[in-house]
């Protein structure tokens, strides 16, 4: 037993760089995109379903919760595979591919949402459709304030007010998960303005010194707010739907994302670094300082998992990418059943049948829109055509 702990243990510490360890064709991204859409619906499980707080933002300290850790994950996944895309991919055709993968799914959420689920909830709620309509804040409204993704609208019609979530925050929000979307297109133009002076290419340095200013900055949001609530917070320069706090940390992930890909032949990856970084992340969520330690120690797990999780989860979303749309319906679907009372049948009915209908819709919406959307990733227009290289002849274009 002893010989077997110890050749173990040796094992652990055999190092490889993340440039050899990651292989763009058999990684796990897939199974961890889906894997943190449905934590955020078990998140979100506990607010709408029970009015509830998710029981790891008690145990962190108000530090994250399961649904921003989630988020989190998110962020450091697209800085990964962004900045790769980024450094191989001419600018047009990279806001394109941005273009295509984000705005169509999400539109049609906001249609789907407003002209389709929010009139089902009102007819549950109030009988018949009369107000829905013509309400200050109604279906129309709430299209038009959140069409160009900063989402400066929640309610729609002043529905929802009295299920869990709305007794709980006093808000009838119907779709909040989309608030982190607006931060996602941020980043990607950052990406391509790195690109478009060479940064990603010829400077990556002022990459780590734009993580190193995440760090500092979060080492100033510990000093303000202790070790539990952030203390950087406010609206961006008083824009509605930006919020300080979230820019900053949701860029630092995304920043950590970044130079993992541009640092992936000095960064090495051993179970034995990835079991000090998960100690890591558990104790900084316990005792304080995640977002000061945590963040770069969780973003690296990700990036471990990715390479070292078992095979067959390499299949998984690699052909069907169900995350997205899983991630922008569940919480409205959560909503509609917590005011049926599908709650009151317990904790896990409630989430199991969430789950399903989410991934049906998550399904159409994959089939239906963003497929569909995606296979004009590599259209140029007429114009262009004569005197622009195709897509296939460009080095790396994915």
């Amino acid at each position: 037993m002893r010989t077997a702990w110890a050749s173990w243990w040796q094992r652990a510490w055999v190092r490889q760089p993340l440039e050899r360890a990651y292989s763009s064709s058999r990684n796990s991204f897939g199974f961890l995109r889906l894997l943190f859409a449905f934590a955020v619906l078990v998140s979100h499980t506990f607010k709408l379903g029970y009015g509830q707080d998710d029981p790891v933002g008690l145990w962190s300290h108000g530090q994250a919760e399961i649904g921003s850790l989630s988020v989190t994950g998110f962020f450091v996944i697209s800085g990964f595979l962004i900045t790769r895309s980024g450094r191989r991919t001419a600018l047009g055709r990279f806001a394109w591919h941005r273009v295509l993968r984000i705005l169509p799914a999400f539109w049609i959420c906001l249609l789907v949402t407003a002209f389709v689920l929010a009139p089902i909830v009102a007819l549950i709620e109030r009988g018949s459709l009369s107000g829905f309509w013509g309400h200050p804040e109604g279906p129309l409204q709430y299209v038009w304030h959140n069409w160009f993704i900063a989402i400066r609208q929640y309610e729609i019609s002043g529905l929802l007010l009295d299920v869990p979530y709305g007794r709980m925050t006093g808000s009838g929000a119907i779709d909040g998960s989309l608030w982190s979307l607006v931060y996602e297109m941020m980043c990607y133009v950052m990406v391509a303005a790195l690109a478009v002076f060479g940064i990603l290419r010829r400077a990556r340095v002022a990459v780590l010194a734009a993580a190193a200013a995440g760090l500092l900055l979060a080492v100033v949001d510990l000093l303000r707010a202790g070790p539990g609530p952030h203390g950087l917070a406010g609206p961006v320069f008083g824009i509605d739907g930006l919020d300080w706090h979230d820019l900053i940390f949701l860029t630092y992930a995304f920043i950590l994302g970044a130079v993992l890909d541009l640092y992936r032949d000095r960064i090495w990856l051993s179970d034995g670094l990835a079991i000090v970084a998960g100690l890591t992340v558990v104790l900084t969520l316990q005792f304080g300082a995640f977002g000061v330690l945590g963040f770069p120690a969780y973003a690296y797990l990700i990036l471990w998992a990715a390479t070292r999780l078992p095979g067959r989860l390499q299949r998984v979303g690699r052909r069907n990418d169900y995350s997205y749309g899983f991630y922008i319906y569940a919480f409205p679907v959560q909503q509609i059943f917590a005011l049926v009372g599908v709650p009151s049948w317990g904790f896990i009915p409630y989430l199991v049948a969430c789950t399903v209908v989410t991934l049906g819709l998550a399904a159409a919406s994959w089939h239906v829109i963003e497929r569909p959307a995606l296979s004009f990733k590599d259209w140029t227009p007429p114009r262009l055509a004569g005197s622009t290289p195709q897509p296939s002849q460009q080095i790396g274009a994915p």
